[in-house]
């Protein structure tokens, strides 16, 4: 018997989603998020629209961005097939909300946050679905306090769909945020999933939704107790320094900007991710024993922060 996807309730809910980070954030930082509505020209390759949400030099968030899109094509890219190649072109629907958050502070983490859902579809076959999503944190000065908050949160959520859930999806989360080039993962970490629909529609809706809706409970209390730290010229380097690792992630490896990319999506949306002020050092190393070294020797290399 067919599956009944309900992709109406999927957008709603990533619409009310996307107006409570922002409600939230606004109220954080002090500063309205601009309202960037778009949509796709009627003969272009991909259809559909969205709405981009977006702050920039705010009091506690340097660069924000939180995009709804939803898009419809008349086939799927070559990064959304890799993992299904029986799937290849086959025409898509595609929704989500992601977004990334680049505060001014060093001692706050930047972190990041998707929750998607993927329909291929073909005349005469059934509708495939898939959801996809996680959250992870990229600190520079990190503490253990805020590591395992971040981490237990995203174990709750996940607990009542499964007790492996979260240790599966802990590990796809520290494999897939590394930078191979460089042998070092892009932060703490998280968790991620992709290509779900293992539990039907209904239950792996219900766990994309729970991993959305932990995300304010993950974060906020983070920037809260961090905001107010002092810093200075060193720290922002290293923060610089930093966030040029999170640049080359996102342009080498991140499926999800290889997917707006070769789909013909919208490129201000897709690249609202990157950080705005970013520093490459040739051949650079931190200082041995020096609160920078902390980050690579004391919370980088994977472990169980519950």
């Amino acid at each position: 018997m067919k599956e009944f996807v309900d992709g109406q309730a999927v957008r709603e809910y990533l619409v009310g989603l996307q107006q409570r980070i922002v409600s939230t954030f606004e109220n954080l930082d002090g500063l309205q998020f601009r309202a960037d509505h778009w949509e796709k020209p009627a003969d272009a390759p991909l259809g559909g629209g969205g709405l981009t949400r977006i702050i920039e030099d705010g009091n506690l968030l340097e660069r924000g961005g939180v995009g709804f899109s939803h898009v419809v094509g008349r086939k799927l890219p070559p990064s959304a097939s890799a993992h299904r190649p029986e799937l290849a072109g086959r025409g898509f629907e595609a929704m989500g909300v992601s977004l990334v958050f680049h505060p001014r502070n060093p001692h706050v983490p930047t972190v990041h946050m998707n929750v998607r859902m993927f329909l291929a579809r073909a005349e005469g076959e059934d509708d495939v679905f898939w959801f996809g999503g996680g959250m992870d944190l990229t600190p520079y000065y990190a503490t253990a306090e805020d590591a395992r908050h971040f981490h237990a949160t995203c174990r709750n959520a996940l607990a009542p769909f499964g007790e492996d859930k979260h240790p599966r999806f802990k590990k796809w989360c520290d494999e897939y945020f590394f930078l191979k080039h460089r042998n070092e993962p892009r932060g703490i970490g998280g968790v991620f999933f992709d290509d779900f629909s293992e539990l039907g529609f209904e239950r792996s809706f219900a766990m994309m939704r729970a991993v959305g809706d932990a995300f304010l409970d993950a974060y906020v209390p983070i920037v809260e107790r961090r905001r107010h730290a002092s810093y200075g010229e060193r720290e922002r380097t290293f923060q610089a320094v930093r966030r040029g690792r999170y640049v080359e992630f996102n342009l080498v490896y991140d499926r999800g900007t290889l997917f707006g990319l070769q789909s013909g999506g919208r490129t201000e949306s897709i690249l609202m991710s990157l950080p705005p002020v970013v520093n490459w050092k040739y051949d650079w190393h931190p200082e041995p024993g020096s609160p920078e070294a902390k980050l690579y020797t004391d919370f980088l290399p994977p472990r169980d922060w519950t």
